[in-house]
């Protein structure tokens, strides 16, 4: 099996001045898919291009704020209408996946109770992905580094509040980067509780640099390890490049085709 690869516009080629060309030049080298962040004045273009390439839209970010998220049950309203706006754009452009944030930590919330609620704001949006057949991917990110006081920094915490939805349309972005930085032992993890992944993204540690020699994940085996156990998912490339983003996303693509 052939993991489908996908690029994170914004991290890639967040500075480069034609975007249009870097996503023709992405197809060129093979990726199946695209990634953008949110709708802004280039989303249409950005998908249009990906599209007439014969690529996809992979992913985008459904909610406004990382910070302020689902663990906060005073942010519920706001957050349900912000990602049922985003699953109806993701329908449009047939974006398969959204990204969704637990939140930072709250001062006096137990762990507990921040998982309950959690998992109560995905479960009033839950119905509408599954109407669509979008998944809520709810993203594991490290609070040692980027993201000081992010609540679900690590896997048993997203399996706990994937586990209270109940729903298959509400899964996990895990981002090897930053659980390398949290827990490592990255592949069994992974494969430990892969039906409840909906997406992967990459990137080097340290640095989140370039998937290449001078960093510490053995992204080859990573992904070896994915496709023999059956990986549907996308994997995205949200490295940010230390030189050249074409030759780095290459190198990246022909690393994790196995």
């Amino acid at each position: 099996m052939t993991l489908r690869q996908s690029v994170v516009i914004e991290a890639l080629a967040g500075n480069v001045e034609d975007k249009p060309k870097f996503i023709e030049q992405a197809a060129g080298i093979g990726l199946d898919a695209i990634e953008l962040l949110w709708v802004d004045d280039e989303f249409r273009e950005l998908c249009e291009v990906a599209i007439r390439s014969g690529m996809r839209v992979a992913s985008m970010i459904g909610q406004s704020s990382l910070e302020d998220g689902l663990n906060n049950p005073a942010n519920h309203d706001q957050i349900e209408d912000e990602l049922k706006a985003s699953i109806d754009v993701a329908v449009k452009w047939g974006i398969p996946g959204i990204v969704c944030f637990s939140g930072n930590r709250i001062t006096g919330m137990s762990e507990e109770a921040a998982i309950t609620n959690t998992a109560t704001g995905l479960r009033r949006v839950a119905p509408h992905a599954e109407k669509h057949g979008v998944t809520l991917n709810m993203e594991l990110l490290n609070s040692k580094v980027d993201h000081p006081g992010y609540q679900c920094d690590r896997t048993a915490w997203g399996m706990a509040v994937v586990e209270k939805v109940e729903s298959s349309n509400v899964k996990l972005l895990y981002d090897i980067y930053h659980m390398q930085i949290m827990e490592g032992d990255v592949i069994r993890t992974m494969l430990d509780n892969l039906g409840a992944i909906g997406h992967v993204h990459t990137a080097g540690n340290p640095g989140r640099n370039d998937l290449d020699d001078e960093q510490e994940l053995h992204y080859t085996g990573i992904c070896r390890a994915l496709a023999a156990a059956g990986y549907q998912g996308y994997l995205g490339h949200e490295f940010h490049p230390k030189g050249d983003p074409v030759a780095a996303l290459l190198q990246a693509y022909k690393r994790c085709t196995v």
